[in-house]
C-alpha cells in the first residue's frame, strides 16, 4: 500500500471557514475559476457538518471473493488520520460500505472531524449516535470484506469529479460539499467571510424595508 505525505493549512484558516456556508465559500471558488463543488455526495444523517484538512484515502472494489480481509486496511487510514482531519475516501461511487459504526465510533474518539465517501457506508443508526458526521454517495449494508482492496492513502484522489488532495480544505453542511484547494484557501477565506457579511447585512436592510430586489442590486454576491 502507498503511503503518502499530507501537508496541512495553518490552524487560522480552519478557523475562518468554519461557520460559514458552503454555498458562499463555492461563491468563492466560482470568483477564482475553481469548481470544487461535490453534489452528489450528501449528508447520512440531518445536521452533519465539518470543516478539514483531506487525509484522503484510494480504494479498489471488485466482486465478493477478489480481495482477501487483509487488503481491506481500514485501519491503517483510521491510525494514521490526524486530530481535525476529515477522512476522504475515493471508492470510485462503488455500491459497497467501505465505513461503518465501529470506525465512526474509533475515529470519533480520536478526534477526526467527519468522514467523505465517493462510494457507500453502512450502520447510519451509529453514526446518529455517535454524532459522526458522514457524508457519502450511498448507504449499504453491503460489507467491504472480500470486495474492497486500500490502495494508497495521502495520495490525490477524485470525489464525484473533484480533484483533492492531501490537505485541501474540505468543508460540508446541510448544503453540501466543497474542497477548497490548500494553496488559495486563505484566499477564499476572505473572499467568503466579506460575502457572509454581505448576507448578514442584506437580512438586516430587508428587516428595515429594503425589497429582495434592492437587495439584489445593492449586494452583487447573493
Amino acid at each position: 500500500m502507498e503511503i503518502g505525505t499530507i501537508k496541512r493549512p495553518p490552524k487560522a484558516v480552519i478557523a475562518a471557514l468554519k461557520g460559514i456556508g458552503t454555498s458562499t465559500i463555492g461563491n468563492a471558488l466560482d470568483d477564482l475559476g475553481i469548481y470544487g463543488v461535490m453534489p452528489n455526495l450528501r449528508p447520512v444523517w440531518p445536521g452533519s457538518k465539518y470543516v478539514g484538512p483531506a487525509f484522503t484515502a484510494k480504494e479498489v472494489t471488485g466482486i465478493h471473493g477478489s480481495y482477501t480481509g487483509a487488503d481491506f486496511k481500514l485501519g491503517a487510514i483510521i491510525d494514521n488520520a490526524g486530530k481535525g482531519d476529515v477522512v476522504v475516501i475515493d471508492n470510485a461511487g462503488h455500491q459497497v460500505s467501505t465505513w461503518g459504526g465501529i470506525a465512526s465510533y474509533a475515529a470519533k474518539y480520536k478526534g477526526v472531524a467527519g468522514l467523505l465517501v465517493d462510494g457507500g457506508v453502512r450502520d447510519a443508526d451509529e453514526m446518529v449516535q455517535f454524532k459522526f458526521p458522514v457524508f457519502s454517495r450511498h448507504i449499504t449494508p453491503t460489507s467491504a470484506k472480500g470486495r474492497v482492496k486500500v490502495l494508497a492513502v495521502n495520495v490525490p484522489v477524485k470525489m464525484d469529479g473533484v480533484l483533492v488532495r492531501p490537505g485541501d480544505i474540505i468543508c460540508a453542511d446541510a448544503t453540501g460539499v466543497v474542497c477548497v484547494p490548500i494553496e488559495v484557501a486563505e484566499k477564499v477565506a476572505k473572499m467568503a467571510k466579506s460575502f457572509d457579511a454581505q448576507d448578514k447585512q442584506a437580512i438586516r436592510e430587508i428587516k428595515k424595508g429594503l425589497t429582495f430586489a434592492q437587495a439584489l442590486n445593492k449586494f452583487k454576491k447573493l
